[in-house]
């Protein structure tokens, strides 16, 4: 591109150059015509006056002529005689005395009579034969030869009057000029005069108004060429900046002003040929921008432009002298050539993380900056860059799966980690196809009666050769991959068909929707299908969506889970208290269920703290008129905490694990139902007699509703300054 710019950039020049010598020479050519043709009107104003004068000499001096011998054409008479002598001085002295001109620009020098047949009569001597043998010319009183043909021509041309000036075919002016005369009445045999006169008296006055005249030609010219000159300077230099900005777009991003991702792999390949030579290390950070796709949903993509802008602002700030470029959307890398020992490049990592600590302001809103990092090290000559970047992205997945907002190292495990994870990738394609997937289901129980109310469907992916594969394994990387969607309308689908099937009518069926699958406007069509493809009473379905899902797109999410909820279909928060809580989520929309996470079950009655959580969240779902159900119940002290702050639900391998719907109805009941009222506390030992005492936190204990009979309190002290006991009712047979 360069070369052909080059060579268009000498065309260009070359072709201003002759443009600006035309130009020029133009100037000069108008100068010279300009000049010629005011000689011409000037010499014909001064004679055309004097005409009379010029008839009356002719006639007078072709009478005393008339002796000359006559040669057939148009010439000069041959050698002249005595008497055309006197003839000739006659008629010179005759013009100059007849013709009286009010000024002094033109004056006679000579004159000639030119018969048309026969003899001529000069006014100098004539040696020769035809109209060369004046001697005007001779005697350097005429710059060119071509003056007298002129005037031949002139005297041919029927025009009484005609002055045709001396001036060479390169513009040059000479002192003289020859004027024509022939009247236009006169016979044919009637004889021209010529006459040689000064013209340096009317070149002298005209001077002034040929170089005005002249100037502003070359004025217009020069502007002309100037305003041509500016256009053609605009071009190159529009051409140039193009240029400019073409080199400077193919090898940087346009948005961050950041290298591109051609500049940093030929860079990258470089400096791994250097340090190959010089026996040095080097690495290499990849780094992602947390889920970057919800601030563009959220709060617009040119928000999200800025915030990128801001995040490389904020890596330059910290990569100072390291070379940052921008490979993708919300992808940035760093080449580390300097610093290369792993405790630099950790601190550096870390210091890229503390950086987003400050949220970046857009548009009067604080934005989070969350950045995931992975970082490689090239510690010896065999490493090319795709398997150095291989590697750092390998490290930026552990990242990211690692909680986000942190950098991992590489390690060589993360290759079969990456492995395993593309067969994960390509079996999901096949189960699909092949229909390698079927449901479980995990029980829910009341606190309150013991019932068994519902069933969650939980996903199981039998692999023809690798046997039960866990949702944990595949499920992430179906989110990654995109496949989650197709997966979870599978579940949607089959869930229904198979609620819809069961011999007991009453059971609920709860499924989860996960972020990446649920699309605000698009979710409840696939609901609405479900339903109507089962016969399925939406009454009976359940949606559980998580928290994180109403941080992104908020206003589309609630729409469409208010559509979903005019369906009939019940809609719970599930792992409440363990993402982005907030209590404007439940006031925006009226949820059916909130579900406790099994991280807080599991230390529930450890952990004071756990505890207040536990109750609040109870206490929350009685104010709003919600039902709560707790995940992970494994214990039956566990149970038993719960029923007495009051939740309402359960569900845990103490009451069942996933399993088959036929399975849990032939186990069902798994502790003996509560018939009379009041509490149920399911226990293992009420067989047996055994009726365990169990220790409540104060927390749980203020909150219990005690039953008369079922519970008493320990020394009768009050329940707010010391722990209680709590011992379970017998339930009914």
């Amino acid at each position: 591109m360069a070369v052909s710019l080059s060579r268009s950039n000498i065309v260009i020049f070359f072709i201003s150059m002759s443009l600006v010598l035309l130009l020029a020479l133009g100037v000069y050519a108008s100068k010279g015509l300009l000049t010629h043709w005011l000689l011409v009107r000037g010499l014909e104003q001064e004679f055309v006056p004097q005409e009379a004068n010029l008839k009356t000499a002719l006639i007078t001096a072709a009478e005393k002529a008339s002796s000359a011998v006559v040669v057939p054409g148009l010439r000069l008479s041959t050698q002249p005689t005595s008497h055309e002598e006197k003839a000739s001085s006659d008629l010179l002295r005759s013009l100059q005395d007849s013709l009286k001109f009010d000024n002094d620009n033109a004056s006679i020098l000579d004159a000639a009579l030119v018969f048309p047949g026969g003899q001529s009569a000069t006014a100098t001597a004539i040696t020769g034969s035809n109209l060369a043998d004046i001697d005007w010319a001779t005697k350097q009183l005429l710059l060119s030869g071509d003056v007298l043909h002129g005037a031949e021509e002139a005297l041919r041309s029927g025009k009484s009057l005609t002055a045709v000036p001396d001036m060479t075919l390169l513009g040059k002016f000479g002192t003289n000029a020859v004027v024509a005369y022939r009247p236009a009445d006169a016979a044919p045999g009637s004889p021209g005069l010529l006459i040689l006169v000064d013209q340096a008296g009317i070149l002298a006055s005209l001077t002034p108004l040929i170089w005005s005249i002249s100037a502003a030609i070359g004025g217009l010219c020069l502007a002309s060429t100037v305003f041509a000159g500016i256009l053609l300077w605009l071009r190159f230099y529009d051409q140039v900046r193009t240029n400019r900005n073409i080199q400077f777009l193919a090898h940087h991003d346009a948005l961050t002003g950041l290298p591109n991702r051609a500049v940093f792999n030929a860079r990258l390949t470089e400096a791994l040929r250097l340090s190959q030579a010089k026996a040095s290390n080097l690495g290499v950070m990849l780094i992602d921008v947390d889920k970057f796709k919800e601030i563009n949903d959220t709060h617009g993509h040119g928000a999200g432009d800025v915030f990128l802008q801001i995040v490389g602002e904020r890596l330059k700030a910290v990569f100072d002298g390291h070379l940052v470029s921008r490979l993708s959307g919300d992808e940035f890398a760093v080449m580390l050539t300097s610093v290369s020992d792993p405790a630099r490049l950790t601190k550096l990592a870390s210091q890229m993380i503390a950086a987003t600590e400050a949220p970046c302001r857009i548009d009067g809103k604080d934005l989070k900056i969350s950045l995931s990092i992975g970082v490689a090290r090239a510690s010896d000559g065999s490493w090319r860059a795709s398997r150095l970047l291989h590697c750092a992205d390998l490290a930026l997945y552990r990242a990211k799966h690692s909680g986000r907002s942190t950098f991992s190292w590489y390690t060589p495990n993360l290759d079969a980690d990456a492995q395993k994870r593309k067969e994960v990738e390509a079996g999901l394609v096949k189960a699909l196809k092949f229909d390698q997937f079927k449901l479980v289901y995990q029980p829910q129980y009341a606190l309150r009666d013991g019932s068994l109310t519902g069933y969650e469907a939980l996903i199981r992916w039998e692999h023809p050769t690798k046997g039960n594969i866990r949702p944990d394994i595949f499920i992430p990387v179906a989110e990654d991959t995109g496949q989650i969607v197709e997966i979870g309308t599978w579940v949607l689908n089959h869930a229904c068909k198979e609620a819809a099937l069961w011999e007991n009518s009453q059971r609920r069926v709860a499924v989860n929707v996960s972020p990446a699958q649920f699309i605000a406007g698009e979710t409840q069509k696939h609901v609405a299908h479900a339903l109507q493809a089962s016969g399925l009473d939406p009454s009976r379905l359940e949606i559980e969506i998580t928290e994180s899902l109403l941080i992104s797109n908020t206003d589309g999410v609630i729409e469409t889970l208010r559509q979903i909820h005019e369906m009939g279909v019940s809609i719970a928060m599930d792992d409440f208290g363990t993402g982005y809580s907030s209590l404007s989520y439940l006031s925006l929309f009226p949820f059916d269920k909130i579900k406790i996470d099994k991280t807080f079950i599991t230390s529930l009655g450890k952990d004071p703290s756990t505890d207040a959580i536990v109750t609040s969240i109870i206490g929350l779902g009685r104010s709003l008129d919600v039902s709560i159900t707790a995940e992970g119940v494994e214990t039956e002290e566990q149970a038993i905490l719960l029923s007495a702050a009051g939740c309402d639900l359960v569900q845990g391998y103490m009451f069942g694990k996933p399993d088959l719907i036929s399975k849990h109805e032939a186990d069902y009941p798994v502790f003996p139902l509560n018939t009379s009222g009041g509490f149920w506390f399911p226990q293992q030992n009420m067989r047996s007699g055994k009726s365990p005492r169990i220790k409540l936190s104060p927390t749980l204990a203020r909150n219990a509703k005690l039953v008369s009979g079922s519970a008493d309190v320990q020394d009768g002290d009050d329940p707010a300054d010391q722990d209680q006991t709590l011992e379970p009712a017998r339930s009914s047979a």
